[in-house]
């Protein structure tokens, strides 16, 4: 892949050097799964899914390398790579040749005078949702619907945080829409950002942006995301995320999509993990999905860590709506509930100069 040869030679020049107040880290991950959709609609893909929306075949989901710089007050930080989930995050980007290789890629600065705020410029990941782009830090395999339809996958901009007393931390973002760099020039969306963890066991995160669609016949366009995390002892964690998206047409009147999520994670040994996930999406508008539906996920993912940072995924999925589904080849059969079952195995390899 030329984009991780690029930055694996760009590592091997930076890491004969000792940058003052930081290092280099650099981390690479393979992501392939295979997926089986259990009802026999024979369409090779799952309609409402994120990155696991191909079936009956072995689907690579993400290869990249990751690059990041700790430097004091100057770093970057960079995530570059292939595969479907690459695919989907640069779907909507046109004029933009290379980008969509980067998941990230920005800069930051923090000074040590300035007591915890860091200030990023360029292209990173949204602070919005209760699960992130890369398999490895989630408990499902599977990205939520909340995820796929409610939340952005990343911004163009400028974001600025920091430490509020002992234990928020605060933030401020001026981005460029979302999940666009060039139509977002104009950096006319704010983003707020807020964390308060009163204990090591509870964590409660708020999300607002809000700001004109670039898309020329939208207008303003405002998401509310909060998330709910519990340590409850040292094997068991719970979450509970809720998303309101609401968009105003510039002609016409807005309409709104929302939805709830609750998840659970179970550590039953060192190497084995259990966690079930259930969630339901009202979007009687189409404002999301284009079709005017309420749609209902619930999902059990088991996973198993080997040696080495490589782990195994298996899951089994079902979602359902009150609207039809996809059918198969245009049939006659109408589906409304699509279950499936997914094997997946995810690699990470670490290195620390």
């Amino acid at each position: 892949m030329v984009v991780a040869g690029v930055l694996a030679a760009a590592y091997g020049v930076l890491a004969q050097t000792e940058p003052p107040g930081g290092g280099i880290r650099v981390a690479g991950t393979i992501d392939a799964y295979y997926s089986v959709d259990l009802d026999g609609r024979g369409l090779g893909s799952n309609a409402l899914r994120g990155f696991d929306d191909k079936t009956n075949h072995v689907e690579l989901n993400m290869a990249s390398l990751s690059v990041d710089y700790s430097g004091k007050p100057l770093g970057f930080h960079v995530d570059a790579g292939a595969g479907r989930a690459f695919d989907i995050m640069s779907s909507t980007e046109k004029g933009v040749p290379g980008m969509g290789f980067f998941e990230q890629a920005f800069v930051e600065v923090k000074p040590a005078s300035w007591k915890g705020l860091q200030v990023d410029f360029g292209k990173f990941a949204s602070s919005a949702g209760a699960e992130v782009i890369e398999t490895s830090n989630n408990w499902n395999y599977s990205r939520s619907l909340l995820f796929v339809w409610c939340t952005p996958f990343y911004h163009f901009g400028i974001r600025a945080a920091a430490p509020v007393g002992k234990s928020l931390n605060a933030g401020v973002q001026l981005v460029g829409g979302w999940n666009n760099i060039v139509t977002g020039a104009t950096f006319r969306t704010v983003g707020l950002t807020g964390s308060w963890t009163p204990s090591s066991k509870l964590t409660w995160t708020n999300t607002y942006y809000g700001g004109p669609d670039e898309t020329p016949s939208h207008g303003m366009r405002k998401l509310y995301d909060t998330v709910v995390t519990l340590l409850a002892g040292s094997k068991t964690s719970f979450y509970v995320n809720f998303d309101y998206l609401h968009e105003r047409q510039r002609s016409g009147a807005g309409s709104a999509v929302y939805g709830v999520a609750a998840a659970a994670r179970f550590r039953l040994s060192r190497k084995v993990s259990l966690s079930p996930r259930s969630e339901w999406l009202n979007d009687n508008s189409g404002l999301a999905t284009a079709t005017g539906q309420q749609v209902k996920e619930f999902t059990v993912t088991g996973t198993y860590a080997f040696p080495g940072g490589l782990s195994g995924w298996l899951e089994f999925r079902h979602d359902w709506s009150n609207q039809p589904l996809p059918n198969r080849n245009q049939q006659t059969t109408v589906w409304k509930g699509q279950p499936t079952v997914l094997v997946g195995v995810v690699a990470v390899i670490r290195a620390k100069k």
